[in-house]
């Protein structure tokens, strides 16, 4: 049996942070409603939409995951608090969609429809909190968390989480700009279900984002509290 790639590697890194990402981001599953927001939009808008919102989320994954831990050490914020208040914005966000797709897609097409003509609609609310939300970000720190504390394989680990993130944003701009053939080869039926199981993908992904995070929290305590009974 082969050794799993350290993360200390480019390409150990890179496959550690790519299935991560593309769960939260879901590309696949976004992109349908990507399409119903934009339907009323000619298929040269959707493009150049598509081209900013993966560029703008490619900067966001990118930023998140070289500078957030640095930001929470600022402010004070610990990554367990990182997690469960991303995680909570998952899963609920995760359970509207589960629950009632429907109306959470008429929403997100009205809170879309001000910004017809706006220059800023690709990066809100198409890139914020649209595809890249407080859970990708949360995600993203999360993982660049998992960095060694020095030592040469610190570059390799972060240019990996890197690469991940842009081969994430090439995948939104690829299933975006294509979003119509995606959803013809579908059909309403097989997106319907595709997007119920999106959601309860990331409704899983929210609940073990808080879990870990809760764990964090709590795990010193319970601990400490263990030896004192003992």
């Amino acid at each position: 049996m082969l050794a799993p790639l350290p993360v200390s590697s480019l390409w150990g890194a890179f496959l550690l942070g790519f299935p991560t990402l593309f769960s939260i981001v879901n590309p696949i599953g976004a992109s349908m409603m990507f399409h119903n927001i934009t339907r009323d939009r000619s298929s040269a808008e959707r493009q150049r939409l598509a081209q900013r919102i993966a560029a703008y989320s490619f900067l966001v994954l990118a930023g998140s995951l070289w500078l957030g831990s640095y930001i929470l050490t600022f402010f004070g914020v610990s990554l367990g608090a990182l997690r469960v208040a991303g995680g909570l914005v998952v899963a609920v966000r995760a359970w509207e969609l589960l629950m009632a797709p429907d109306v959470q897609r008429s929403r997100k097409e009205s809170d879309a429809a001000p910004a017809e003509g706006k220059e800023d609609v690709a990066f809100f609310p198409l890139t914020m909190p649209f595809t890249t939300g407080p859970g990708s970000i949360s995600v993203a720190i999360a993982l660049a968390s998992q960095r060694a504390a020095n030592g040469a394989g610190v570059l390799p680990f972060f240019l990996g989480l890197t690469l991940a993130a842009a081969a994430i944003s090439v995948m939104v701009w690829t299933f975006y700009g294509a979003a119509d053939r995606v959803l013809r080869f579908l059909g309403e039926g097989g997106a319907r279900i595709v997007s119920r199981l999106a959601a309860f993908l990331l409704l899983c992904i929210g609940v073990q984002i808080v879990s870990t995070g809760a764990e964090s929290l709590l795990g010193p305590w319970l601990l400490e509290t263990a030896k004192r009974a003992a």
